[in-house]
């Protein structure tokens, strides 16, 4: 790797662009997308609400405006203290860090969607440093393969969607990349002063590791996985003995599980609720084929430009990076000693297998599972960057100016999907909330709206994210148990949201309304109501047309 340790002027320069202009993507914009389901649960959770108080307070068939929903979107009389019993009654599977620090955020910076997603972007700033320490312990470079992996972060799609989302995932890859570098770090300095004949300072050594395991577990749960991949690597690498290391390493990681103890203890507990209750609501997830679903997204780590499976282009873009990914990791494997290439490989694998047991995933996992693979995105983000750095300079000028040229294409294509991601106002990641913008420009454009909805599955954090987006005038009627609404004769123009088939017949027939469907996709549905015409109108109408003809 000698000739990995200088970077040549270009190619700081070149970093130093495209970090610009990565921080620029981040932090432009922030409001310009649909604040999504998720993220509203993100909001009622800091609000100090639970799901139920709100449902009991809106919920209530009366008329209400959109300034309602402002309560229970953000920091209140509710105290920090209620945020996080909240979070232990009603989302344990949601660890509090993250929740703790943006309910201080917003006691600075305001309610706003861009108070609450700047956080995310400012933490997302953290990753530059965190990647440089991590590819120094792993590649021992000074600057070329870790600048490369800088630039690869910076303008990677993926990296910019949880950049601008109000939501743990970009504080959870923070943290996956302090722990990790800081297991490297205690390795390497052990073994150093065990060559050197010293006794070494377990407690010093390794605390740093204790201390960033335990603040990843109470980011989110799934660091558990990663903690197995660095126990594989940490024993593979003692080769199956229980050597120093090994006995450090389950020392320290035994002190941030105990640390962990305190909520781990109220997941089990809500486990166990789970199994008396014999309720099965929460197992609602999204369990489509998980292999395809991840070989899609790792196109997304280089070049997303929000194409959907069904689109014939993705496929080709897909097979396009499985192949460059494929030869970034057989060219790590073929050209570094088992010690670099194991743990980048235990991390892309070992977090993803458990997504393919579902009696793992029981207990309620709610939203999209893509996030879960954000450890997978990173180990490959860094033999990709190890590739490229070692390619530029290696070889023939020809050879060089090849790969010269496929850094341009990787580079542009983050460039490109940075642009249109900047531009957009949904995204894939919104899931549900998708067609939220359409549905509102709907409603916005009648002069006298109501929304009648009910609380049933994903109808609550929908309608909360729709009312970021309707206007003043749109006033809502929110039921529970799909009780029949009272309508009040002055709207013009009547929407239901997501009824079930029932429901909506049954409104039908109660006040003898005609629904026609303005709104469909595989999330949910809008129907419009047409007030009947009363006797006067239904005359005049009448010698209106018999006049005519």
């Amino acid at each position: 790797m000698r000739h990995l340790k200088f970077a040549p002027s270009w190619l700081r320069f070149l970093i130093i662009f495209l970090l610009t202009m990565g921080i620029l993507f981040r932090f432009f914009n922030l409001d310009n997308k649909v604040y999504s389901h998720d993220e509203t649960y993100t909001s009622l959770r800091i609000s100090g609400y639970t799901r139920s108080e709100v449902q009991n307070k809106l919920f209530n068939g009366s008329v209400i405006g959109k300034e309602s929903f402002a309560q229970f979107q953000g920091v209140n009389k509710k105290s920090l203290n209620d945020t996080i019993m909240n979070l232990a009654k009603e989302d344990s599977l949601h660890p509090p860090l993250y929740y703790v620090i943006a309910r201080l955020w917003m006691q600075i910076f305001g309610n706003s969607v861009t108070a609450i997603r700047s956080l995310s972007a400012l933490i997302s700033l953290l990753v530059f440093p965190c990647v440089y320490w991590l590819c120094r312990e792993l590649f021992n470079v000074p600057l070329s393969v870790p600048g490369v992996a800088i630039a690869l972060m910076a303008i990677s799609p993926i990296q910019l969607v949880y950049a601008q989302e109000a939501q743990e995932y970009i504080l959870w890859l923070v943290t996956i990349l302090l722990s990790s570098a800081s297991l490297l770090r205690a390795m390497r300095l052990e073994d150093e002063l065990i060559k050197e004949r010293q006794r070494p300072d377990l407690f010093a050594i390794w605390s740093i590791y204790a201390v960033t395991l335990a603040i990843s577990l109470y980011t989110f749960l799934w660091s558990g996985f990663v903690a197995v991949a660095h126990g594989i690597y940490v024993i593979t690498t003692a080769r199956f003995q229980l050597s120093l290391a090994v006995r450090t390493y389950l020392l320290a990681s035994l002190v941030g599980f105990l640390a962990f103890m305190p909520w781990l203890v109220v997941i089990i507990g809500d486990f166990f609720k789970f199994l008396i209750s014999g309720d099965k609501t929460t197992m609602q997830s999204s369990l489509m084929p998980v292999f395809g679903f991840f070989l899609m997204q790792i196109s997304r780590v280089f070049f997303d430009i929000d194409l959907n499976s069904e689109n014939k282009f993705s496929y080709l873009i897909t097979l396009c990076f499985l192949t460059f990914i494929g030869y970034s990791i057989y060219f790590l494997c073929q050209t570094n000693n088992y010690k670099i290439w194991l743990f980048i490989i235990t991390l892309i694998v070992v977090p993803v297998l458990p997504l393919r047991l579902p009696d793992l995933m029981a207990g309620g996992i709610q939203s999209s599972i893509e996030p879960y693979f954000i450890p997978s995105y990173l180990g490959i983000q860094l033999a990709v960057a190890y590739l490229l750095a070692t390619q530029i300079y290696n070889g023939s000028v020809s050879r060089r100016s090849v790969w010269h040229i496929i850094m341009i294409l990787v580079i542009i294509c983050g460039l490109i999907s940075s642009k249109v991601n900047f531009q957009a106002e949904t995204w894939w990641n919104k899931d549900m909330s998708y067609g939220n913008p359409q549905v509102a420009q709907i409603i916005n454009q009648t002069t006298h709206p109501l929304l009648i909805s009910d609380a049933l599955g994903d109808n609550y954090g929908n309608i909360f994210s729709l009312s970021y987006l309707l206007e003043s005038k749109v006033q809502f009627i929110l039921v529970q148990n799909q009780k029949i609404p009272r309508i009040p004769d002055r709207f013009a123009d009547i929407f239901l949201f997501n009824p079930s088939e029932t429901w909506r017949e049954t409104i039908e027939k109660k006040y003898n309304l005609k629904t026609d469907i303005v709104y469909n996709d595989k999330y949910y549905s809008v129907w419009k109501l047409a007030k009947p015409r009363s006797v006067r109108q239904h005359n005049i109408l009448r010698k209106t047309k018999l006049s005519s003809s």
